[in-house]
């Protein structure tokens, strides 16, 4: 009977440190790239600079006339400009092209 529970014992054990390890090799592969991605989008934003082409999330291009706080115009066509969150703006231009 001792030995049965000693076998019990290990077996959870071993099930606690499997499911230790998948969560583990989860964050290295898909929870620690995210982060460090979403690092480089916020680090884009927060340097954003007038005269800059960009692409929104939506697939809008265009170029950025002024930052106002979280509110950024965007030339999208000759004398046609619209207001964007600062949020919404993902990539430069010249980033997209290369791909």
């Amino acid at each position: 009977m001792l030995l049965l529970q000693a076998q019990a014992a290990g077996g959870s054990s071993s099930f606690i440190l499997m499911m230790v390890l998948m969560f583990v090799i989860m964050w290295f592969f898909m929870i620690r790239p995210q982060r460090k991605q979403q690092k480089a989008i916020e680090a884009f934003r927060n340097s954003l600079s007038a005269g800059q082409q960009v692409v929104t999330s939506g697939g809008i291009y265009g170029t950025v006339k002024e930052i106002n706080n979280n509110i950024v115009v965007l030339e999208i066509a000759p004398s046609v400009k619209i207001k964007v969150d600062k949020s919404a703006v993902y990539a430069d231009m010249s980033a997209t092209a290369q791909q």
